[in-house]
């Protein structure tokens, strides 16, 4: 998911307040088009007002419960359960969106519970998004105000019941730590005891917030609440789903892309100890059994034959010649500003260059996998999903039942960089469970994991300018040529041929370039399945750009911060994280041979970064990253641990793929199968990272993909300033050694 979807849906229509008729609109065109549907809203939800979509209870009104909107409930002991409409993947949301609604309704943060929310898209879309989705890092950026107003709601209603129960105004008394004040009369009411009565009241559509100085945890440093569990293994993600008498399943998926199953003996598996039964699916087999191994064992023993198809003759190689091929011709105009074409023709200088990015897997450290139990009364799924009623409409599509037979159980995800926001593993699980009695447990391993992934797009990029005689630039144009997977996940957002995730950053670059000119040719890699990785957009559009200026720079013999820092006039919030991030790290400061320093900035995501990054390239061509300082500019910051947390695991994940991964094709194969030949950056080899923070009033940006956005170009960047060679391919440990 990315900001480009986001854009896209905010471009077109105001948020808060669509026209009737246009709301109408994108809502049945986007519901034809998706499964579960997708609508606009950012109205808080009220139980009171709205019917229940979800197939069983898992929000509770009336008199013992205080519930006056989707996201809480008070029970009569004071214990606050708070709905989470987001889903916890490691980015902390767990804790920090908590924090806005503890702050508002005036709890401890410490005491407030966590639910999962069942799919129900009419109470839990995500307003910029317009879906029940966790992705685009906008959880925090689509809650700041509802979450806010729920608390605050509540507060209001308590605090009314109160008042009316001492016979004494509103506004003499106030809400603190769960407990109702009337200092005047030194009385006191725990929330709890305040629940009949509040439950009773009319729940008012707004309340007046906290003022931003008046916040008493809202930017402190707070203590995740998911760590103690997931410390001492209590925490339950989607493969620890173990409903009684489930069995395991382990697949064998076609190698070829698009192949088809052509037929199976089964013979010697079946006389396997633990071997249950053995099932066909189109494009592959599973093995079930009493336990993983077995399956496993199993599926080893199994002698399958494959209708490869037409697609053994697709390869890397002849789907980069499309690419290449394709960006001679030109395509749909993303953003046309001034007379490129004139002004580059009058430059002083002129530079032309062409950047390739590879395919790349999401490899999330819990494999794939969806547990479901097909019955007579419908469909349980128990996954860990980043689109709850996607997932649940496409089980529903797949076994022809209604949407609200499907029983989605959601669970924590150990990782989701995008590739939970697909439904391809819940449809193939629920085949095979539509054929087993009782629960299975599909587990995929990491090799058909790696294997069969939908893949981050293959990218090829033309960049050129002109430089006036001083060195600026007066031309810049920009062909961009890949996949759209916005036409696939959301086609009416892809206007005139243009998809907005593909040219984010690209099609408005942070500097000032009187003529500007970015189209995009689209080009899908024939057999090939591609998806959203950890902000395609930004995470691509920030590579080409920020290492292009470099190079510009260089051609200027400008340095390439001074380079930048003169073209940032429009963009002062970025040009104040680049001069932050320069003061605290080394730049200007001698370096050794082998040794470089590059630099990068981004904006995407509502967010300013900029990084400084320190390597050290030996004689072999291996590069050992030493020290990454980062300057973010986030907006006002709600748990200032997890925006730095987030940046380091997105400068991780970010040098993991920058360095070492790219998924090729040969054959219609993957030929990358575990992390022995797709790895990872290991312990030792993690550079030290320092984030600086900038205080600002301004609304919260998201942090969960700006770090892997803006580290790539900076690596590069100083792999130039150590060796010399320009990095226009990635990954760069492999141009280095070629």
């Amino acid at each position: 998911m990315s900001q480009g979807l986001i854009q896209g849906l905010a471009d077109k229509y105001t948020i808060s307040n669509p026209p009737r008729r246009d709301f109408l609109k994108i809502a049945a065109t986007v519901s034809a088009t998706t499964a579960g549907g997708m609508l606009l809203s950012i109205s808080l939800p009220a139980l009171s007002q709205s019917k229940q979509t979800q197939p069983y209870s898992e929000l509770e009104t009336g008199k013992d419960v205080l519930a006056p909107n989707g996201f809480i409930k008070i029970d009569t002991k004071g214990e606050v359960t708070m709905i989470m409409p987001k889903v916890e993947m490691g980015q902390g949301v767990y804790t920090s969106i908590p924090m806005l609604l503890a702050e508002e309704l005036g709890v401890d943060l410490q005491t407030v519970k966590l639910e999962h929310a069942p799919p129900n898209e009419k109470l839990y879309a995500d307003a910029l998004l317009g879906a029940q989705v966790t992705g685009g890092s906008t959880s925090i950026r689509a809650l700041w105000e509802p979450m806010r107003q729920a608390g605050a709601v509540c507060r209001s209603l308590l605090i009314a019941a109160a008042a009316q129960q001492w016979k004494v105004a509103e506004s003499a008394c106030y809400a603190k730590s769960g407990v109702v004040y009337h200092d005047a009369s030194g009385r006191t009411l725990r929330y709890g005891e305040l629940v009949k009565v509040a439950s009773t009241l009319p729940v008012p559509k707004q309340v007046a917030l906290k003022d931003p100085k008046d916040f008493k945890l809202i930017g402190t440093a707070a203590k995740r609440l998911d760590t103690p569990d997931k410390v001492n293994g209590l925490a339950k993600f989607g493969i620890d789903a173990h409903p009684d008498n489930v069995k395991f399943a382990v697949i064998a998926t076609s190698p070829v892309f698009g192949g088809t199953l052509a037929s199976v003996d089964d013979s010697r598996a079946l006389k396997m100890p633990g071997v249950l039964q053995v099932v066909k699916v189109d494009n592959a087999v599973a093995v079930i059994a009493t336990n993983t191994w077995a399956a496993k064992r199993g599926l080893g023993a199994l002698d399958i034959q494959w209708n490869e198809g037409k697609s053994t003759a697709v390869k890397t190689s002849d789907l980069v010649n499309d690419l290449r091929e394709a960006s001679k011709k030109p395509g749909a105009v993303a953003k046309k500003q001034g007379n490129a074409t004139s002004a580059y023709k009058k430059a002083d200088k002129t530079l032309s260059v062409e950047y390739e990015q590879p395919f790349l897997a999401h490899a999330t450290m819990e494999p794939m996998n969806c547990t479901v139990e097909v019955s007579a009364s419908g469909c349980d799924l128990w996954v860990g999903t980043q689109i709850p009623t996607f997932a649940q409409g496409m089980a529903a599509k797949t076994l022809n039942i209604p949407v609200e037979k499907v029983r989605l159980h959601n669970f924590l995800i150990g990782g989701g960089f995008g590739r939970r926001l697909e439904f391809d593993g819940v449809v193939q699980a629920v085949k095979i469970a539509k054929q087993v009695k009782g629960p299975v447990k599909v587990i995929w391993t990491r090799e058909e994991d790696i294997q069969h992934d939908m893949f981050r797009p293959y990218y090829f990029d033309r960049i050129s300018a002109g430089l006036d005689a001083n060195g600026k630039p007066v031309a810049w144009s920009h062909r961009i040529v890949g996949s759209s997977i916005m036409a696939r996940f959301a086609p009416p957002l892809v206007k005139n041929g243009v998809d907005p995730d593909a040219v984010e950053v690209s099609a408005e670059p942070p500097y000032d370039l009187p003529n500007l000119y970015v189209d995009y040719v689209r080009v899908e890699p024939r057999d090939v399945p591609t998806a959203f990785w950890r902000g395609v957009g930004p995470t691509r559009g920030t590579f080409v750009v920020e290492s292009f200026i470099d190079e510009l720079a260089h051609l200027a013999k400008v340095d390439p911060v001074k380079y930048r820092l003169d073209l940032l006039g429009k963009t002062p919030r970025l040009k104040n994280a680049l001069q932050l991030a320069v003061s605290k790290s080394d730049w200007g400061k001698p370096l050794a041979k082998g040794q470089g320093r590059g630099v990068s900035v981004m904006h995407a995501f509502g967010s300013f970064l900029a990084m400084v990054v320190d390597v050290t390239v030996n004689d072999q061509g291996e590069v050992k990253v030493d020290r990454v300082v980062s300057a973010v500019d986030c907006g006002m910051t709600v748990n200032p641990d997890t925006v730095i947390a987030q940046i380091q695991g997105g400068v991780i994940f970010g040098l993991t793929a920058v360095l070492y991964n790219e998924i090729t094709i040969e054959h219609g194969r993957v030929q990358q199968t575990n992390f022995n030949d797709y790895r990872m950056l290991r312990i030792n080899e993690a550079p030290a990272i320092d984030v600086h923070l900038i205080k600002s009033a301004e609304a919260p940006g998201g942090i969960g993909e700006p770090g892997t956005a803006a580290i790539g170009a900076a690596l590069a960047n100083a792999v130039f300033s150590a060796t010399g060679k320009r990095i226009r391919k990635l990954p760069i440990g492999h141009q280095l050694k070629t």
